[in-house]
């Protein structure tokens, strides 16, 4: 049984994780650099910001291809999505916070899995 996806197939796939791999990578360099004042981590966030919305987009239109129902596992783009958001109003809650609200401890899912039924 041949498990692996065709390359056509696999191609918004590799996007996604390129584009998570980039979020990561902005969100690492932006922890580690210095602080040089509160105008240029606002930038950092909107760009953090724009990069995870353009990663919900190519996940929405990933999660929009036909399955063949020859594959047993299928990526879970819904839960991905939900992760994104969570990510998302994280980051938009730094940029305008409230005050003293209580904050939302909800954990990110981090399995992107699902099995299907034969």
């Amino acid at each position: 049984m041949n498990t692996s996806l065709p390359a056509k197939k696999l191609f918004p796939l590799r996007r996604c994780y390129g584009l998570i791999a980039a979020v990561f990578g902005c969100l690492l360099s932006s922890t580690h650099a210095e602080a040089a004042g509160t105008a240029s981590e606002q930038a950092n966030i909107a760009i953090m910001i724009r990069e995870l919305n353009a990663l919900e987009a190519v996940a929405q239109r990933s999660g929009e291809l036909p399955n063949d129902g020859s594959q047993r596992y299928h990526f879970d783009y819904q839960s991905l999505a939900r992760d994104i958001a969570r990510m998302r109003q994280g980051l938009q809650d730094y940029l305008t916070p409230s005050r003293a609200q209580p904050r939302d401890t909800a954990e990110l899912s981090g399995h992107y899995t699902t099995s299907s039924d034969h």
